[in-house]
């Protein structure tokens, strides 16, 4: 679940504010791509500044400039977000507006407007997401279907819709005179082997099109819009910045190349892309309402509402968006995000609904509704299906790992054209054989859920038939015949090739989601378990475990309700969800009284999972990249002290620090000009090491370069301060220069005996980037959130520079 912030904490951290000014609390992270370990100090800094003054009792929560220069307290490309210093601020904007209202009817009117804004903009989200969702499965639909064939009434149609006015009887639907294959547009006739291997030949070119005109459009527009999304959005919503992720550019490429990418039959799915999606939709609308553009936390509570949204779309579970965003990717989501994503996840379902891309008023491909209770003894296979989810998860994780390791780290991440040209090849060349694989996955995931009727003519629904016995619509068990055995042995060809295939495909530089493919490997167990169940029972019925609640000629087992509770425990292996895959699950199916055993799947198979490998998916991918992400829900238990972690070490040289009021321009430049870190802590001097506060690289940079521009006299032999009153010069001295609107006045610090366990703590629940360490009041160091991570990584026996982001 994700750390809340309790702001109620910060007085329970030992704050430097006494005699001073209260600051806000600036925990601006460095930019990380060159800083090596000796620069470590003070690299992703930002803290406040303290100065022995008399205390002010303004509500601000910093000396602002009177003008506030452009660029002061915003942040850099791959640097961390001050939270306490964001929230600090949204809070004194709201009472600055309330305070107004009093005033005049206009300030009401903009305090109305102003409250009504984050609807508004879940209204925005919600519409623009759920049409992007329907445009995709609609045109994802088309080309998929263009690999086999064309319509002759239009060519826009797809085989489905193409038949829809046909005039073919109900057994003969998918022959319809209106649909043509390749073979019968090029030589006539479909019938033969040529007909089969021209077929074979141009689903083949047309996968490779379709993958090839993804990674070359990926590669050369929108480098961000390859993989899921998920593991960045996860750190993006931590507090990260990768600036670009989100823009229109991402959103226009993913856009595209993710119709390309599930088109052209490649292993992977649209469902973790399209919360990327989803969440470009939120940041690039952020911009119309100034409340978010200009705050990265507020940004950030509506960033997690679109990730629901993107959820809502992607499987029409708005419930399970909500709880999604919760539970995997958000990191702070108080309850105004809550009520705020339901509306987002709300409104984008009905978008979708309206669009109706599947032409049958579902949100989704393979929603399915069963009838048929399910049974006690029947859980004993329902949890051997979530061990089998928790096995395959943390198979899939090492080996994908392993995998997007090896990219990484040798000649193969260098040709990502290539790579997929390749990985397409092989996988459309092994999937036209097998009906199963050939179709699309979201097909097969619909015609293993399904509970056999009447009027099926799926090889899946081949029974041998005894009417006399039926009873309605529900149709006893029955012998299995010939089309089923077939359905048997090419689905367990299905399931070895997607086990493997998608190893090598989620990674690639094409937009890829997980949640399809892990589903699909899931259902095909579910469903071979299932129908083995009841051939079981069928034959047996007078078995002990049968005798009681399966009589012959009743209708015992549903193979479909199998493959559904397969997909949740192999999705459930691979991502670690349980709650929210729950409720999407039932969501999909529309069946409460399964809910007993997807629990029980979700649970063993993250048991199992957890016991072979901490990490879900997306963490791993986290950690594989480097990304700075405090994972809230694992425990620190390690009996270590923030001394031992701190910097500078014994052998270290001494901490660099800017003094209150007797530096130069030139001096602080030369430090600016010979350092990498992000900020540099104020002291009274260098003798007393007594703490003032902190002061920022990028607002150093920016104050510097206004005053000597705008402000006379300021040379590089004026005298930086950064008290209420200059210090007493010569008259003969240069102008001074005033920084103390740019200090921030109450760092948080900890004591050099503090355990590492309660520092971790406050790094997570507050969102800090780094805090100060003092003895007896003087300055000794400083601990990073660069510094946490490396400290962890190192007692979990990892490479410690593993955390720098590349």
């Amino acid at each position: 679940m994700p750390a809340p912030h309790p702001w109620s904490v910060l007085l329970t951290v030992k704050r430097w504010s006494c005699d001073q000014n209260f600051g806000s609390f600036p925990i601006q992270h460095h930019g990380h791509e060159q800083i090596r370990q000796s620069q470590v100090i003070g690299s992703w800094l930002g803290f406040s500044s303290y100065n022995g003054g008399e205390m002010n009792g303004t509500s601000k929560m910093m000396d602002f400039l009177e003008e506030p220069l452009p660029g002061v307290g915003t942040y850099e490309d791959f640097n961390t977000i001050d939270w306490v210093r964001e929230k600090s601020r949204d809070r004194d904007r709201h009472r600055e507006i309330t305070s107004r209202s009093k005033e005049s009817t206009w300030a009401l009117i903009h305090s109305v407007s102003d409250a009504f804004s984050g609807w508004l903009l879940m209204l925005f989200i919600g519409l623009l997401a759920g049409s992007l969702a329907g445009l995709i499965d609609i045109s994802a639909h088309w080309m998929t279907d263009l690999k086999e064939g064309v319509c002759l009434a239009g060519f826009w149609f797809n085989h489905e819709h193409c038949c829809w006015k046909s005039n073919t009887t109900f057994t003969d639907r998918d022959k319809c005179p209106e649909w043509k294959s390749w073979s019968q547009l090029i030589i006539g006739h479909g019938e033969g082997a040529f007909a089969y291997i021209l077929n074979y030949l141009m689903y083949v070119i047309w996968a490779l099109l379709f993958s090839l005109l993804a990674v070359l459009l990926v590669k050369g527009f929108a480098p961000y819009a390859c993989g899921s999304g998920i593991p960045e959005i996860k750190t993006i919503l931590s507090g990260f910045i990768i600036r670009g992720y989100l823009g229109k550019w991402t959103l226009i490429i993913k856009t595209i190349t993710l119709v390309l990418a599930v088109s052209s039959g490649l292993s992977l799915g649209k469902e973790g892309p399209l919360v990327h999606v989803a969440c470009c939709c939120g940041n690039i609308l952020c911009h119309l309402f100034t409340k978010y553009r200009k705050n990265e936390a507020k940004r950030r509570e509506v960033l997690s509402a679109a990730a629901a949204a993107g959820v809502s779309v992607a499987f029409g579970a708005p419930i399970g968006g909500v709880l999604f965003s919760l539970e995997e990717v958000s990191y702070y989501f108080p309850l105004k995000t809550l009520w705020r994503s339901f509306f987002a996840a709300l409104v984008a379902a009905f978008t979708l609904r309206s669009i109706n891309p599947f032409g049958n008023s579902r949100l989704v491909l393979f929603y399915v509704e069963f009838h048929m209770p399910w049974h006690l003894l029947e859980l004993v296979p329902f949890i051997l299906l979530g061990i089998f989810g928790g096995l395959w998860g943390a198979f899939f994780i090492r080996s994908n790992i392993a995998w997007c390791r090896r990219r990484k780290t040798t000649k193969l991440g260098k040709y990502p054209v290539l790579e997929v040209f390749v990985v397409t090849a092989i996988t459309a060349i092994l999937a036209f054989p097998n009906e199963y694989t050939r179709m699309s996955t979201s097909e097969l995931i619909s015609e293993l859920f399904n509970d056999c009727g009447i009027l099926d003519s799926s090889k899946l629904c081949e029974y041998v038939n005894d009417f006399n016995s039926t009873k309605g619509d529900d149709l006893p068990d029955r012998a299995a015949g010939p089309g089923v055995y077939t359905a048997m042995w090419q689905l367990a060809l299905a399931l070895i090739m997607k086990v493997f295939i998608t190893i090598f495909t989620f990674g690639m530089k094409v937009p890829s989601g997980l949640f399809i493919p892990s589903m699909a490997v899931g259902a095909i167990a579910g469903r071979l378990l299932g129908v083995a169940m009841e051939q079981l029972a069928f034959y047996h019925h007078d078995w002990v475990i049968f005798s009681g609640w399966c009589s012959q000629g009743a209708d015992c087992i549903t193979p479909g309700l199998y493959a559904m509770v397969g997909a949740a425990a192999c999705l459930g292996g691979v991502t670690r969800m349980t709650v929210s895959l729950v409720v999407i699950m039932f969501e999909l199916t529309g069946g409460l009284e399964y809910i007993v055993p997807l629990m029980a799947a979700a649970m063993t198979s993250k048991w199992m999972a957890d016991a072979i490998g901490r990490e879900g998916i997306y963490d791993a991918h986290i950690r594989l990249n480097g990304y700075p992400f405090l994972e809230a829900k694992e425990e620190f238990s390690h009996k270590t002290l923030a001394m031992d972690v701190m910097r500078p070490r014994r052998n270290d040289p001494p901490l660099t620090v800017i003094t209150q009021d007797s530096m130069t321009v030139e001096d602080v430049e030369t430090i600016i000009n010979e350092t990498t870190y992000s900020g540099y802590p104020v002291v009274v001097s260098r003798e007393s090491q007594r703490l003032v506060g902190f002061v920022l690289r990028r607002d150093l940079i920016i104050s510097i370069e206004n005053a000597r521009k705008k402000q006379d006299g300021i040379v590089s032999t004026s005298i930086i301060y950064f008290t209420d009153h200059s210090p007493p010069l010569p008259p003969s001295f240069p102008s001074m220069l005033k920084l103390r609107s740019i200090l921030d006045l109450s760092p948080f610090t900890v004591t050099d005996q503090t355990p590492m366990e309660i520092v971790v703590d406050i790094f997570r629940k507050l969102g800090l980037r780094q805090c100060l360490v003092t003895h007896n009041g003087k300055l000794l160091g400083i601990i990073t959130k660069k510094d946490v991570l490396k400290h962890i990584a190192q007692l979990a026996n990892q490479d410690p520079d593993s955390i720098l982001f590349n």
